[in-house]
């Protein structure tokens, strides 16, 4: 018995071992699917599908897979998300509540404002109050709007993200993101009281978010540094100022929850005449209070001291020597107060003070600072008056990152952004973090992305472009795609620093197809044609192929053809040609006439023989262009005139040869391409030397052909033989007699219809019409003419008779011709 091949009758298991495989193999195929979490969306009128591999694939939305009509939140779905959308409770103990002291008047008159439909832009410095008013303002006007009340930030945001952040606290309208008409319309209808807190634009930028929305009353938060609004905005003005002394005496009691000492009234009255009455000082001065109070009750609240007195900030503390902070330390509290809290709380503000005073959520406290407790970290910093909401999140509070800063908390700010970038990269890549998490995280990501790009160490750019590589989809998928072109821009900007030319190709292909949803057509197409060279230069087939989808798609929307002659599919399409042969240098010779008979009036046309019979054939079947407008009608005058022409030589020869053969000689006048012109590469579709006279327009014609004279003795061709047919012993006036042909230096011998020039007539010819400058023949390939030689000698008239008769009675044309002299 083998073992490795064991028969399934032997121990009649192949049902169940075959289910068992099948059902180890079953889950496995659901987690690696998601491992790519593509997400499909509606931008406008694309169907969007963010594909974390290949990269985005776009394409039109048909018309069946439009979705619905965004509806409004209701009521209760408003108050649902504004308690999702607001900042999370701290955990531990909660901190006493805090009254709205000295606001009561700019309260009453920003309420009555909002009522009447007026925008309010209340201004004041840092850590002045803004933040406790503007909610409490909100809060009275609940019911003055028919679609409630909109809290917002406008931290860091644009006109267009604060237009789409209203958009979606208004609209249900899951994965759709309307375009910049469709957006417009829905936010044109919304009537609600928006509540934006710090506002960072001004301006025509603030104009341009007042003329989008004019249903809405907003009350803006904002600093004295922001430029302030247009002339004709129509916004009141509203400036706070600090509190009075006794109010902020007041308000230093409610934080300390006690009365103060007379001491302790004395050193608050100098901090208000420091910090100029800003409440946020007065708060963190009470948080100093208190923790003097614990230090006097038990020295060793604290235990983030050593034994030794010189390491903690007062010395080894005693019951009751605890003395009250200095003036400065008053003024600008956030060392000594850092300094008296948990080790995970300061490891907590060393992470927010490397990623610019954004603080990460305190889900991930624990594990950035390596403490299963660091999540209690938050509740600490913010009963000291360290953090400030915004937004969904936390942040340092006004001042508190210069003062960080300069006690040394940022010496490690680089490690410290290399360890948060490297736990959102896997963070944000997780199958179980959905987009609307990762989105909450974006300002933390941005920052320790910020920090490392320039890459002055080895690993850090890397690490910034595998972050981006894993936070811009869901950022996509999140629908905050303000966020999403600032990852893809830094990531880019990472990926050329690192050299890493394939994930460089990506963040090209997304800035491309982020261009497309925006309508920016130049924009996509230059970040589209660099992502497919370089996915090219990669042999990166199915990127390049999405790369070329995209852009065919641009290239449909620009209205022009499609780039690179590629088809939307990736396959490689022919371009359109026109292959024609290169007229000759001396123009289109004359072609074969269509129309073989003259009038009376019509000239004789002067021509030379410049092609074969074969390319004046193939000039006729193929190249119809020629005969176009007047050309067309030039060309049947001249063929008629060519015909008589000839019948007019044909029988003036006849009539005067006298040849020493007796029975004369056949001279036919069709040329046609023979061997000798085939072996030296005479072709239909390449100009020669025979058709341009020699190379050069208007000037002599070269040897052989009909336009030069073949020098032979003192004989010269027949008129009517042309072409390396013709025989020197056809008969010809002597070289003393004048001759009707051109010399090879005639300018007339051009190829080209001159006008008739009569001549006289030679002693040899007796004809009754003008003898041509130039008579050559276009002979049909069907058609022969026997020619006798003329010459001097004997011939009686009964063969010149004979030769008459039959040339002019070989048709109708005959009657057109001469008489015989």
């Amino acid at each position: 018995m083998d073992p490795t091949n064991r028969e399934p009758e032997e121990y009649d298991r192949s049902d169940e071992d075959a289910g068992r495989r099948r059902q180890s193999r079953d889950p496995l195929t659901p987690e690696y699917g998601h491992q790519a979490r593509t997400v499909q969306l509606i931008s406008g009128d694309f169907v969007l599908t963010v594909n974390p591999v290949d990269g985005s694939e776009i394409e039109p939305c048909r018309p069946g897979a439009r979705p619905a009509a965004p509806v409004r939140h209701t009521a209760a779905e408003r108050t649902e998300r504004e308690r999702a959308t607001a900042p999370p409770v701290p955990p531990g103990p909660p901190g006493p509540p805090l009254p709205l002291l000295e606001r009561q008047e700019e309260r009453e008159r920003l309420v009555r404002l909002l009522a009447r439909g007026r925008s309010v832009r209340v201004t004041g410095p840092a850590g002045s109050g803004r933040t406790a008013l503007l909610n409490a303002v909100g809060d009275d006007c609940a019911d003055l709007a028919p679609d409630g009340v909109v809290r917002l930030s406008g931290y860091k945001r644009t006109t267009t993200d604060l237009l789409y952040g209203l958009f979606e606290a208004v609209y249900r309208a899951p994965l759709y993101r309307p375009d910049r008409e469709g957006l417009l319309a829905l936010v044109h209808g919304i009537g609600a009281v928006v509540v934006l807190d710090d506002l960072e634009i001004g301006g025509t930028a603030l104009q341009e978010l007042l003329d989008a929305t004019p249903e809405c009353a907003f009350l803006f938060g904002t600093t004295p540094d922001v430029a302030a609004p247009t002339a004709d905005s129509g916004i009141e003005e509203v400036f706070l100022a600090g509190l009075g002394r006794s109010s902020s005496i007041e308000l230093l009691e409610r934080v300390v929850e006690r009365t103060l000492t007379d001491e302790e009234a004395n050193w608050a009255g100098d901090l208000w005449f420091e910090s100029e009455g800003l409440p946020l000082r007065f708060v963190q001065a009470g948080a100093l209070l208190r923790q003097r109070d614990q230090l006097r009750t038990d020295p060793e609240a604290f235990d983030g001291y050593d034994d030794e007195a010189a390491d903690a900030p007062f010395g080894k503390p005693g019951p009751a020597d605890v003395p009250l902070p200095s003036l400065g330390e008053g003024a600008a509290p956030a060392a000594l107060l850092a300094s008296r809290v948990s080790e995970a709380a300061r490891d907590t503000l060393r992470f927010a003070v490397a990623l610019g005073g954004e603080l990460p959520h305190q889900a991930h406290l624990p594990a950035l600072v390596g403490d299963t407790h660091a999540d209690a970290a938050l509740g600490e910093l913010f009963l000291c008056g360290l953090l400030s909401p915004a937004g969904p999140r936390y942040r340092l509070a006004a001042g508190v990152l210069a003062q960080l800063e300069a006690s040394g908390y940022g010496a490690d700010a680089a490690a410290h952004a290399l360890t948060a970038a490297q736990h959102y990269a896997w963070w944000s890549g997780h199958p179980s973090v959905t987009p609307e998490r990762a989105v909450a995280e974006a300002d933390a990501v941005l920052a320790s992305m910020t920090l490392l790009v320039p890459g002055d160490q080895a690993g850090r750019t890397s690490a910034a472009v595998l972050l981006a590589r894993s936070a811009a989809p869901a950022f996509a998928a999140g629908l905050q795609w303000g966020a999403w072109e600032k990852v893809l821009r830094t990531g880019q900007e990472a990926a050329r620093i690192a050299g890493e030319v394939a994930e460089e190709a990506y963040f090209h292909h997304e800035l491309g197809v982020l261009a497309l949803c925006a309508g920016n057509l130049d924009r996509a197409r230059a970040e589209l044609e660099t992502s497919i060279g370089m996915r090219g230069a990669l042999a990166d087939k199915a990127g390049a192929v999405a790369g070329r989808r995209a852009l065919a798609l641009v290239a449909d929307r620009s209205g022009g053809p499609v780039p690179g002659g590629r088809a939307p599919s990736g396959e490689l399409v022919p371009t359109a040609r026109h292959e024609e042969s290169a007229p000759p240098p001396g123009g289109v010779p004359a072609a074969m006439p269509l129309f073989p008979r003259q009038t009376e009036e019509q000239p004789t046309l002067v021509s030379r023989q410049g092609v074969p019979a074969a390319r004046a054939a193939h000039v006729l079947g193929g190249r119809a262009a020629v005969f176009r407008g007047a050309r067309r009608n030039m060309v049947a005058v001249g063929a008629g005139a060519l015909l008589a022409a000839v019948l007019g030589t044909v029988v003036t020869l006849g009539a005067t040869s006298g040849s020493e053969d007796p029975e004369g000689r056949n001279v036919t006048t069709e040329q046609s391409a023979d061997e000798d012109d085939s072996e030296s590469g005479l072709s239909a579709d390449e100009p020669t030397d025979d058709a341009s006279g020699g190379g050069e327009p208007g000037g002599p014609p070269a040897p052989g052909t009909s336009g030069r004279a073949t020098p032979s003795g003192s004989e010269t061709p027949s008129p009517g033989t042309s072409g390396p047919d013709a025989s020197p012993t056809s008969g010809a006036p002597s070289s003393g007699s004048p001759s009707s042909r051109p010399t090879s230096g005639d300018p007339t011998s051009t190829g080209k219809p001159t006008k008739p020039t009569p001549t006289r007539p030679s002693p040899t010819e007796t004809t009754t019409e003008p003898s041509p400058t130039e008579t050559t023949t276009e002979p049909s390939p069907s058609e022969t003419t026997t020619e006798p030689e003329t010459s001097n000698s004997a011939s009686g008239p009964a063969e010149s008779a004979t030769a008459s008769a039959t040339t002019t009675g070989s048709g109708p044309e005959s009657s057109d011709g001469p008489p015989v002299a």
